[in-house]
């Protein structure tokens, strides 16, 4: 019997694209929003340490007991109010797939992290996105609008937003907390870059749901990522989060890690500095005529906007070895790049080979 395996496919995932990372090989990496910096080698002898103590033979803890703990002594959340994930992106399926019917929508402001979008279309939710406005910043009024109009189940805020690398303005986020029926999701994936966190207001606000990630600060190989929200909402998400989700060596791994967060906390003052180098090295550009203007950034990165083709500019770069995030497409994002901060050395050869491929 012949088969169509296209036709049996579902209909919401035939119209998917399927996500794909940059996969061109450059020697300096700038694209991906990830940690430079490696751990140095005695922490590097504790994480193997601990990770050798492991029977792979057996299932791991499938609450992440230890990990949960210490992130609850860090967040002065109780660890019932904590899951671990693998990585954010498996958080969000699970919001989505335990809180949202096919005839439910989710609502999100744009330009902002693919998935919130690319996940809700995968299991057939329909998708509210709302412009940001000229300062990249939550267009207030459009988010309540159709707040009365479309009445979302799941409204996502990721704040530093990716990829602008701005904060969202503090009292929209709190005024669309309090004065909504939607369950609001705060991504922090970049809040390590801006010392800017909602997690008091989690005790005041039942809706409000907290993301977390170890990605963005040297533990992206590890995926892990943790979500922070009231009894009600852990419970039900308890329903639908796979058994044994979270690894043991990622367990482990993060743990040792997070009980030496001065390392941590060191290497995030060093992309802070990278970061503020880069901005004022962009300025520099914009000053001198060479069609540069950066945007102000919170994150790990920075978004700027090229005068002359983009497209262009990231396939020279790449060229001299530079390989950055390329956004360009129609609408606000229009010959718009991204550069995630790198070492120091790295910094210095992006410039240069910007400076190049501006000419």
């Amino acid at each position: 019997m012949k088969i169509n395996i296209q036709e049996m496919v579902k209909k919401n995932i035939r119209e998917l694209k399927a996500y794909k990372p940059e996969e061109i090989l450059c020697p300096i990496r700038m694209e991906a929003n990830e940690n430079p910096f490696t751990i140095n080698s005695t922490l590097k002898e504790r994480v193997l340490e601990s990770i050798s103590k492991i029977s792979l033979n057996r299932y791991p803890d499938s609450l992440a007991t230890d990990l949960r703990e210490l992130i609850s002594r860090k967040s002065g959340i109780k660890p019932e109010n904590i899951i671990v994930g693998n990585g954010s992106d498996e958080l969000i399926q699970m919001l989505i797939a335990a809180f949202c019917e096919k005839e439910d929508k989710v609502l999100f402001p744009v330009p902002t992290f693919s998935m919130f979008g690319i996940i809700a279309k995968s299991f057939g939710v329909g998708t509210i996105e709302i412009p940001l406005d000229s300062e990249w910043d939550i267009d207030l009024a459009e988010i309540k609008k159709s707040y009365d109009k479309d009445l979302p189940k799941i409204t996502f805020l990721s704040t530093p937003n990716n990829p602008t690398g701005n904060c969202f303005s503090e009292i929209k986020i709190l005024d669309i907390i309090e004065k909504t029926s939607s369950l609001v999701v705060v991504d922090e994936a970049y809040a390590d870059f801006c010392g800017k966190t909602f997690i008091d207001q989690l005790k005041k606000s039942k809706n409000l749901i907290i993301l977390k990630t170890l990605s963005k600060i040297g533990m992206a190989g590890l995926r892990v990522g943790y979500l922070l929200a009231s009894d009600e909402i852990i419970n039900v998400l308890h329903k639908v989060r796979l058994p044994y989700n979270s690894n043991s060596l990622s367990q482990a791994a993060a743990k040792v890690i997070l009980e030496n967060n001065e390392i941590v906390e060191s290497q995030v003052k060093q992309i802070i500095k990278g970061r503020e180098f880069l901005l004022e090295e962009l300025k520099k550009l914009q000053g001198e005529g060479g069609g540069i203007t950066p945007f102000p950034s919170n994150a790990n990165f920075i978004l700027f906007k090229t005068e002359k083709d983009a497209d262009a500019i990231h396939r020279n770069l790449t060229e001299e070895g530079v390989l950055i995030r390329n956004l360009n497409s129609e609408g606000p994002l229009k010959n718009c790049l991204r550069v995630t901060v790198g070492r120091p050395e790295e910094n210095n050869a992006f410039i240069k080979a910007l400076k190049k491929a501006t000419r």
